[in-house]
């Protein structure tokens, strides 16, 4: 009974031992994914941040190419504007030149009947 019982004895303080050791792997264990889920989430916190900041980006573009297509608008008109004033006035060019050259025709004819009168 004495063998017995000290041979039990070893075995409990051998299971002691090993789970000792297996809580110590546990615990070493547990702080390593400890240490990576901090690491997760600085590198998630920063991934958040960049985020913030192209959102604040592309809301910043979204509002300057409203500005600049509305600026668009005003220059088309302003051509389309210019371009029918330039059309206007070449119209009007062209018949000033029309006069011009019928008062020549006309000038043209009554230069020799004054001169031979």
């Amino acid at each position: 009974l004495q063998k017995q019982a000290e041979q039990t004895c070893r075995q409990l303080v051998r299971t002691q031992e090993e789970h000792e050791h297996l809580l110590q792997a546990a615990v070493e264990q547990a702080e390593g994914l400890e240490h990576s889920l901090r690491n997760a989430e600085a590198v998630l916190a920063e991934r958040a941040a960049q985020l913030r900041d192209a959102q604040a980006q592309l809301s910043r573009n979204k509002l300057l190419i409203e500005e600049l297509s509305g600026e668009n608008r005003r220059f088309a008109m302003a051509l389309q504007a210019a371009e029918l004033k330039q059309k206007s006035m070449e119209e009007k060019n062209q018949l000033l030149e029309e006069q011009a050259s019928a008062l020549k025709q006309l000038i043209g004819k009554i230069t020799p009947a004054s001169l031979s009168g």
